[in-house]
Parts: structure tokens; C-alpha cells; sequence
């Protein structure tokens, strides 16, 4: 008997949710690129609580957004849980955001799944799924050029999902491409992974647990005075 708060902070959108059992009870959530999270996590706990019927004490769990994503955003959701954690003396669960991305897509008739976040410029983060939400390539942050995911694209079908997808659209041209742009990290998604993980007492050290930031990954040469 498991019940989850789950908190979604890596990028734009402030989303928290209730779920029992894996089973999504309640859920509350904003997206704007104004990153207000500091202003609506605590306020959107409050609330999905209250809509839930519960109290705090009632949480066997809490789960949380572990990254990559925004610093800000994820120093804040991390920093919420882990107290929450503390506080009532009960386990930490940490979610891959772009697991929790990948498991937003319908994967009939695809063959890859591509969950991406825009890092800068032209590089994003990105993991790639097969088609049963297998992990076949571990999270990689890459500069986007016209032969990125090319190995996948003459396999099958790719559907490229996320924030980061919007980069590739006018770059890659292998018609097996299409894009899901809309698609943001959920906190709905996280429901059935965070209870995947209580039933076998996956947890983080509440101590030292540190969200997945991926931060300066490219080194950029300096540009000739020339």
C-alpha cells in the first residue's frame, strides 16, 4: 500500500501529483518559461493534498525529478523533497526526467522512442527507447547536426519528443523522423515509475542525494582573435 507525492521541477512546467499504487489520484501542475517554481511547489503540495484528502503523514514516499534539467528548477524540487523526506522520516525516490518523457508517447507503430530537453544553443539532452520503453542508450548531451540519431532513423520509425526536438526538425531529413514539441516533463508520468521503484525499496540517500544536473558538458573552443 503505497502512496506517493510526486514532484516534477527540471524544466518549465511546476507539476506535482498524489498516486497509489502506481494509480495517478490527483495532480496539479503549470507550465510557463517564467520558472515561478519557487512561488507554486509549496502551494501546489498544499493543494493536491487537500484535493487528495490527505495529510502529509499519509505519504509512505516521495518522489521526485532527478534530471537533467533546469539547475534552478531542480535545486528546488530536490531541495522540497528531501525535506518533505526529513521531516516525516520516510523514503526518497528520484525519476530520470526524460524516462518520465519517454513514457508519455504512444509507441504504436514506432520503432524509437527520443526524449530530449534543450540544453543551449544546439545541444540538448537526450536517451533513446525502443519501442516496449526498453532503455537502449543511456542519457547523452550532444551538439544537434544533420546526422544525429541517424543509426536509429534507418532502423525505423523515430518519434522525437520534448523541448529539444524543436532544434532538430530543420536539421535532420530522413523522412523514418517525426516530433512531439509539446510534450514537457509530468509529474503524471512519474506515478507508476516512483511505485515501481517502492515495490523493490529503490531509494536515494536522503543525506547526500544530488539532482542529475549534466551542466557544462561541451567545452567550447575559444574563438581565434584573428
Amino acid at each position: 500500500m503505497a502512496t506517493i507525492l510526486n514532484i516534477e521541477t527540471a524544466t518549465t512546467n511546476c507539476s506535482v501529483s498524489v498516486s497509489h499504487m502506481g494509480k495517478l489520484i490527483a495532480i496539479k501542475e503549470h507550465d510557463t518559461p517564467n520558472y515561478s517554481h519557487s512561488e507554486q511547489l509549496h502551494l501546489f503540495i498544499d493543494e493536491i493534498i487537500k484535493e487528495a484528502k490527505l495529510s502529509l503523514e499519509d505519504f509512505d514516499a516521495i518522489a521526485v525529478s532527478k534530471g537533467p534539467g533546469s539547475y534552478t528548477g531542480l535545486r528546488i524540487g530536490v531541495s522540497a523533497a528531501k525535506g518533505l523526506c526529513f521531516a516525516l522520516d520516510i523514503p526518497l525516490i528520484s525519476i530520470p526526467t526524460l524516462e518520465s518523457m519517454a513514457h508519455q508517447t504512444n509507441t504504436a507503430d514506432l520503432d524509437f522512442i527520443i526524449p530530449l530537453l534543450d540544453a543551449r544553443r544546439m545541444e540538448v539532452y537526450s536517451e533513446v527507447y525502443d519501442n516496449n520503453l526498453k532503455l537502449l542508450r543511456k542519457t547523452n548531451a550532444e551538439i544537434i547536426d544533420s546526422k544525429s540519431f541517424s543509426e536509429y532513423a534507418i532502423k525505423g520509425k523515430v518519434v522525437l519528443v520534448g523541448s529539444g526536438a524543436e532544434k532538430c526538425k530543420d536539421v535532420l531529413e530522413h523522412t523514418n523522423f517525426s516530433y512531439k514539441i509539446d510534450i514537457v516533463p509530468s509529474a503524471k508520468q512519474m506515478c507508476r515509475l516512483a511505485y515501481e521503484k517502492f515495490v523493490v525499496s529503490d531509494f536515494e540517500n536522503v543525506a547526500y542525494f544530488e539532482p542529475f544536473y549534466l551542466k557544462d558538458f561541451i567545452i567550447q573552443k575559444p574563438k581565434s582573435k584573428n
